[in-house]
């Protein structure tokens, strides 16, 4: 009797098996997938392009010296960014080196001991200078012995940027090497003057890749106009990357100008010049704070001067789009762009979206942000003409679209669109002046205007049901109003961001039309404005809990670093931020969470961003995270209730919001106490 045999996954070829492997891009299920078999442990080894590592940044001798290329990230290794005891000499095993510090002088002391090793380097924050060093000391230790190609100074405050430019006069053969600079952080309020930027554009001709907060404004000195522009683009003539920002901007990015902003000091005839001198120019960020009028001619010379150009956002750009007589002009002409952002541009009407939507037929992004004169038809009719590409759009700050309008106008790509950004604004208009919807603080300015209203009302529902059936023509799934029913599903909708205003909820969401996202992964949510002088609000917490409707739901983003309020010294009848944290997280366990970024709330007048105790008792509720970072300070007691999360194994504080004091007197976490957190959490048995 032939003995009765089975054929199993291990019996494929090899080369088919490494095949399979090297499709697996999940970590976990590569690690899972070793496990089978010792065969399956060697392709999936031999399949591996990277490898991520957690430790301690004391143990840093310890790694391995047979890779090519490091990237070492010790910018989280305490809250007071203080490396931890290195062993001496700290002279790291490994052929080229990509850095992400913390703090100066320490950390960059670290880069001298390493010298010509180190290739990329990333300041993400910046402590006080000490007296004693000089002017420009800070950079010495890698300008000295280092010779980075890559150099990304993002820090929060405004002791070291300004000395940043001698520093590279000084070594101009490690600035002559730089083909990457990252100078723009919203912190810098001053911004980079005119002439600093043509010195450090002059001192860094090989640059690739450049970011720069400055100023626009002309009442300022030093302001960055025309002859700025023009000097960027003759010093750096390879640039691939251009990002251009103005700091008030920054400070403020969902502010909507009004009529009082003025003009900008840049010209659209110098940006035609600007734009030919970078022929190799593919991104494109400019930001002008002010009004920069009649730019469409400039943003034609585009399809000619910058074939290369894929990504280009614009604030505060006006006539980007005239659209008159139904030829393509402006933007409208860069038919190769596949991303574009438009900002503030206070004369783009339905028109303009339109031409944009016939003549940029690549673009797979797109933004609007504060263009009060954009209406649901309008955007509607340029995501059908999209349908085919557009996958990632965003929508903020426009009067005309609140949230239900917001979905209503991007409908048509419900099911293939990837990533959503919308407001939270759930009254207001839905369709650029159609129906309203009356709240009680209205009411009694609109008593003595009700037959004005009463026209207003007739004229746009005779100009809505007019065009019935055109819409009807275009979307076969619509309702009698002209739009599809609000069943609908969001097949492909991977990554959700919302914004929405202190004191508001977040339960309505699912009754706008976003109830169905079953492969929903990822959500973002900002919370933003001023809890003070706010009451308690009606309902005791945020609405959370109606995210669990979504069942792949993985990642959140929990931002509210920039709502304020007050820390310890709430007034009567006023909520401090330990209550208004309650309600921001109360509901959080409901929801199965593996990652969880989360930004506490903020009292500016005493530089405080602090885990409060209702806020690490409700975050030790999410029983499924397995990561947690939290961009702020913490008690360690606060800390330890994080330990009950039973499968969680990195915890992260990323204190980048403010400069360390010199003399921090606070009992919150030192080195001390992140080292005790540390070996408790890697102590647990955790079963992966």
């Amino acid at each position: 009797m032939a003995a009765y045999s089975t054929t199993t996954l291990s019996d494929l070829p090899d080369v088919i098996l490494s095949n399979i492997c090297a499709l697996v891009s999940d970590s976990r299920a590569r690690n899972s997938l070793s496990l089978v078999s010792r065969k399956f442990l060697a392709l999936e080894r031999s399949t591996r392009s990277h490898l991520t590592l957690r430790g301690n940044a004391r143990d840093l001798h310890l790694l391995p010296g047979c890779f090519p290329s490091v990237l070492i990230s010790i910018s989280l290794s305490s809250p007071l960014g203080n490396l931890l005891a290195l062993p001496s000499p700290a002279l790291l095993p490994f052929r080229r080196h990509s850095l992400s510090l913390l703090s100066l002088p320490t950390s960059l002391e670290l880069c001298s001991l390493n010298g010509p090793r180190i290739r990329h380097i990333k300041l993400v924050r910046w402590h006080q200078r000490a007296s004693h060093i000089p002017l420009g000391g800070d950079f010495v230790p890698i300008s000295s012995t280092v010779v980075p190609s890559s150099l990304s100074i993002s820090p929060p405050s405004t002791t070291g940027p300004r000395t940043f430019p001698p520093v590279l006069l000084r070594y101009s053969d490690v600035a002559a090497r730089l083909n990457r600079l990252d100078l723009l952080t919203a912190s810098f309020t001053e911004g980079y003057k005119s002439s600093e930027i043509v010195d450090i554009t002059r001192s860094c001709p090989n640059l690739r890749y450049f970011r720069v907060a400055c100023t626009f404004d002309p009442r300022y000195v030093e302001f960055v106009g025309d002859e700025t522009l023009s000097a960027v683009a003759t010093n750096c003539p390879k640039l691939t990357l251009l990002h251009m920002v103005d700091t008030a901007s920054l400070a403020s990015p969902r502010a909507i100008p009004g009529n009082e902003t003025g003009d900008s000091a840049v010209t659209a005839g110098n940006l035609i010049e600007v734009f030919s001198a970078l022929p190799h120019l593919e991104e494109l960020v400019l930001d002008v704070g002010k009004n920069l009028n009649h730019s469409g001619v400039a943003l034609e010379s585009l399809k000619l001067k910058c074939k290369k150009l894929r990504t280009l956002k614009l604030g505060q750009f006006q006539g980007v789009c005239s659209a008159t007589d139904w030829r393509l002009d402006g933007v409208a002409l860069c038919g190769e762009l596949q991303s574009l952002s438009i900002k503030n541009s206070g004369d783009l009407t339905d028109m303009g979206l339109v031409a944009i939507g016939r003549g940029c037929c690549k673009l797979t992004e797109f933004e609007i942000q504060g263009c009060e004169n954009v209406t649901v038809k309008g955007l509607r009719t340029m995501v059908t003409l999209l349908r085919k590409t557009l996958t990632d759009v965003r929508i903020s700050c426009c009067k005309n679209l609140d949230t239900r309008a917001s979905l209503k106008a991007i409908e048509p790509i419900c099911d293939r669109i990837k990533k959503l950004h919308i407001d939270c604004v759930w009254s207001g208009s839905e369709e650029g002046g159609g129906e309203r919807v009356e709240t009680s603080e209205t009411n009694h300015e609109e008593d003595d205007d009700d037959d004005d209203d009463d026209d207003y009302e007739r004229s746009q529902k005779r100009c809505k049901y007019s065009s019935e059936e055109e819409h009807c023509s275009l979307f076969p799934n619509s309702d009698g109003n002209g739009f599809c029913s609000e069943d609908r599903v969001w097949e492909k909708l991977e990554y959700l961001s919302l914004w929405i205003s202190v004191g508001e909820f977040l339960t309505p969401l699912p009754m706008t039309g976003l109830d169905d996202c079953p492969n929903l992964e990822e959500i973002r949510i900002k919370i933003e404005g001023d809890c003070r002088g706010k009451r308690k609000p009606a309902e005791p917490e945020l609405g959370l809990s109606c995210l669990a409707l979504y069942p792949k739901l993985s990642k959140m983003q929990l931002d509210c670093g920039d709502t304020i309020g007050y820390a310890l010294t709430a007034p009567p009848m006023q909520m401090d931020l330990s209550l208004w944290e309650r309600f921001f997280l109360t509901g959080i366990g409901n929801l199965s969470l593996s990652e969880l970024d989360y930004w506490p709330a903020q009292d500016r007048d005493v530089n405080q961003r602090s885990l409060s105790l209702p806020g690490a008792g409700l975050l030790q509720e999410c029983l499924t995270l397995r990561k947690l970072f939290i961009h702020g300070t913490a008690h360690e007691h606060f800390m330890n209730f994080l330990l009950r999360i039973p499968n969680l194994r990195d915890v992260q504080l990323r204190e980048d919001y403010y400069p360390a004091p010199e003399n921090d007197m606070s009992t919150e976490m030192r080195v001390g106490s992140c080292s005790r957190f540390e070996d408790q959490l890697n102590s647990r048995n955790i079963i992966d």
